[in-house]
């Protein structure tokens, strides 16, 4: 049995969850017996990264066909590399279209938004979030081969580190399906997929002009900004920011919802997150029977009062 993991990157910058597939793929090679090889595109940065969370090898393909990002040339080049019977990826927006065409590719089974360490190997059994997060299953894969893509900050970025070795491999991959689109970024410091705390508001803040205090207490906690659907449409913030069904699915550890009323097609997209805390000035909004803890009070005099309150704590 051959662990084999997609270490996406970039612009040749690994992701953070780019480690956390790593350690995902070192738990099943723990169990197996096995040693984890991990895959990259064209990365810049040291696959010393890579061997602190588990990796063994790092395959380091080359090719500059594949500078442009084209799911089927990624999964034709990942294909010609894993020659494993796992393959692991993460639940990103590009890894998670690689995954179904590579698991075309080798006839696979293909079991995504896994969150737990598989509870047996043969079969292959694990834990998988479903219905948009709402729930829970345990999922069985009946192929010899399996793919599995990794929930983002479900696991963890768990430190294994082992000596590595790296190997180049020049290929010439054909990449007709390339389309060159331009990627809108968060106005925040930290991708919104992947960071541990979120601070999110909505209409509630009534105009574009208060979202300082938002700003702030993100800053303050090392935390990405979203707000909600209604929030982006109106362009009172960049739509990458738009968390929910029709936009970002996240899993922080902790989400801050500060004037959002909680509406289902919201909750759809933050569900997963691990602590939710609502503040809102309307006792009766659908989010406080979502949120763990809530505060009902007036946004404009609560969070800058918790701003202060956490630079004393840190200071």
């Amino acid at each position: 049995m051959a662990i084999f993991v997609y270490a996406e990157n970039i612009n040749g910058v690994y992701k953070k969850a780019a480690f956390e597939a790593v350690a995902y793929a070192k738990a099943i090679a723990d169990q197996a017996g096995d040693t984890v090889t991990a895959i990259s595109i064209n990365p810049t940065d040291s696959s010393d990264l890579l061997y602190k969370y588990g990796a063994s090898k790092v395959i380091n393909v080359k090719d500059e066909g594949l500078k442009n990002f084209s799911a089927k040339a990624y999964a034709d080049a990942v294909g010609q590399v894993a020659d494993g019977n796992i393959v692991v990826f993460p639940h990103t927006t590009d890894a998670s279209s690689i995954a179904p065409m590579l698991a075309i590719q080798k006839n696979a089974s293909l079991l995504t938004n896994v969150i737990a360490a598989p509870e047996s190997l043969s079969p292959f059994q694990v834990k998988r979030k479903a219905f948009s997060g709402k729930g829970f299953m345990h999922a069985k894969a009946d192929a010899a081969n399996v793919i599995a893509t990794v929930s983002q900050n479900a696991f963890g970025a768990k430190e294994n580190a082992v000596s590595g070795s790296e190997e180049v491999k020049d290929l010439s991959i054909v990449n007709e399906d390339t389309k060159v689109v331009s990627h809108e970024q968060s106005s925040g410091k930290l991708d919104l997929k992947e960071a541990e705390i979120v601070v999110s508001a909505g209409r509630g803040l009534k105009g574009p002009e208060n979202w300082g205090m938002i700003e702030d207490l993100a800053n303050v906690l090392g935390a990405a900004t979203a707000s909600s659907k209604p929030v982006a449409d109106i362009g009172w913030r960049p739509h990458a920011e738009h968390v929910g069904q029709t936009g970002k699915a996240i899993s922080p550890n902790l989400y801050i919802a500060v004037g959002i009323s909680g509406a289902i097609q919201h909750l759809a997209g933050v569900n997963s997150s691990k602590t939710i805390v609502v503040i809102n000035n309307d006792p009766e909004a659908p989010f406080f029977k979502s949120a763990d803890y809530g505060v009902v009070g007036d946004a404009f005099q609560i969070v800058p009062a918790l701003v202060e309150k956490l630079k004393a704590f840190k200071s």
